[in-house]
């Protein structure tokens, strides 16, 4: 059932946005690097990796460039359009192909790179093996903040390993032992929200019953 809401969605979703990603597609074309779209190997179903599509907001080789993995506020790296897109979240329309053709489901566990993936308990990579990430889920939802609370330590990797990560992982195993079609329309509701009101507590409402925020977070979700 709910591949059937994600096909129906998402295939309105791209009728209905494609005048409006015309413009973004043109300016992408005359700035920057002259790209589009910029894909990036991330682990889905069956731990297989796919092809995450977003448009362009960073220079092409900045995974290999100071910085890494991770983006600041105002990363040298970033395109003209880069921070406007990645702001407003327009940056990931593009998943709506992802979800379309299958890769993807519309709520789900946040698709990461292989570095990240790995750092989950087993027990997490168990449970998300069998289900396919999404395009928002309640990991999303919490961490809608995640560059700006990485911008408060000098040692972002040890941080993101050490704090979000785990609670993180929490969160996605959370999702799928409380998967169900209202749990999934009430992640959409809530993104919803949460988009035209970035300080939103709202999810907290919502979500009462997710794992608690851990103390070192606190301050910062």
């Amino acid at each position: 059932m709910i591949r059937f809401f994600d096909i129906i969605f998402s295939g309105i979703a791209i009728i209905i946005l494609i005048p409006f990603m015309i413009p973004i597609i043109i300016g992408l074309k005359l700035t920057g690097e002259h790209y589009v779209f910029y894909e990036q190997k991330r682990i889905g179903r069956y731990g297989r990796e796919f092809e995450l599509l977003k448009f362009a907001t960073m220079l092409k080789e900045s995974p290999n460039l100071p910085g890494g993995l991770f983006t600041s506020i105002n990363d040298p790296r970033m395109l003209p359009m880069g921070k406007f897109l990645r702001k407003t979240k327009i940056n990931e329309l593009p998943q709506l192909i992802n979800i379309f053709i299958g890769q993807m489901s519309i709520v789900g566990y946040r698709p990461t790179v292989r570095e990240h993936f790995n750092a989950y308990p087993d027990c997490v990579k168990q449970k998300l093996y069998h289900s396919k990430p999404g395009l928002t889920g309640i990991g999303s939802i919490v961490f809608r903040n995640e560059e700006e609370i990485l911008q408060q330590f000098e040692d972002k990797n040890k941080y993101h390993q050490n704090v979000i990560i785990p609670y993180k992982a929490m969160l996605e195993s959370w999702y799928i032992d409380n998967r169900s079609l209202f749990v999934y329309f009430k992640i959409i509701v809530v993104t919803i929200n949460v988009l035209l009101n970035h300080k939103t507590g709202i999810w907290k409402k919502y979500f009462c019953d997710i794992p608690p925020v851990p103390h070192e977070l606190k301050s910062y979700i």
